[in-house]
């Protein structure tokens, strides 16, 4: 499971001062998708730097599986598997090298670990690409190595942000069918998609959220009833501005 608990996180001061979270309190299950999604500026990719580690919050906290990330950081780590939004690879590695390299990392070797990348490069259709150089790979070929290096490790977590984005149709639904796999399993998912497609598809809890804080939770089903829609795009449009609304 990962939670949040009134995270808040600023960034620069005077009036520059930019509030990126304000109070964020959410849980992601195990065995359920569960979809983070709000305008561009929410809050949502602060949110899951400082569940994975890379930033700190102000206040409030992040736990992976009841660990406290701000606390035993290296820890929660492990029992998580991360797409971020920046793909970040060496250009000189190999997408296998890559996928290897973060296995590695995570203590995995020999020839488990080798079966693990063998079954990622066939499940994520990267055979072709899988032995040369990163550098010059496409946006689709980018993320399959790094939906590879986030799983690896057979994590029992995942923060999937856009995980289809730059995909092509075939690849977008592998990838999609490897989710719900994972989440038949038990694992929790917590993913970020501008897709309503995608979230309709995939999530079965849905969390929206608007300036750094949560404005309306349930499943797409309750959501659509609570907004008397069935458009889920539409859901999202009129949940964002019921809340604008409110603020005023």
């Amino acid at each position: 499971m990962i939670e949040m608990q009134n995270l808040k996180k600023t960034f620069g001061t005077g009036p520059s001062r930019v509030v990126a979270l304000d109070g964020l309190t959410l849980k992601a299950l195990d065995g359920r998708v569960t979809g983070l999604i709000g305008p561009n500026g929410a809050g949502k990719t602060t949110a899951f730097r400082i569940v994975y580690g890379l930033l700190h919050a102000d206040e409030g906290t992040a736990r992976v599986d009841g660990i406290d990330v701000g606390a035993a950081r290296m820890l929660a780590q492990r029992a998580l598997g991360v797409l971020p939004d920046v793909r970040g690879l060496y250009p000189r590695l190999s997408g296998r090298e890559h996928i290897r390299y973060f296995g590695e990392l995570h203590g995995a070797s020999g020839a488990e670990l080798e079966r693990d990348i063998d079954d990622l490069v066939e499940r994520l259709g990267m055979a072709d690409f899988a032995d040369r150089a990163a550098k010059g790979y496409s946006r689709g070929q980018e993320l399959k190595v790094a939906l590879g290096r986030a799983l690896v490790h057979r994590p029992h977590n995942l923060i999937l942000d856009e995980p289809t984005n730059g995909l092509d149709v075939m690849s977008s639904r592998a990838v999609r069918t490897l989710i719900r796999e994972m989440r038949d399993a038990g694992h929790c998912i917590l993913i970020s998609s501008h897709i309503m497609s995608e979230v309709s598809a995939l999530c079965d809890d849905l969390i929206i959220v608007s300036e750094g804080r949560v404005v309306a939770t349930g499943t797409p089903d309750e959501l659509r009833q609570q907004t008397g829609t069935d458009d889920l795009e539409e859901v999202f449009v009129r949940t964002l501005f019921q809340n604008r609304g409110d603020a005023a």
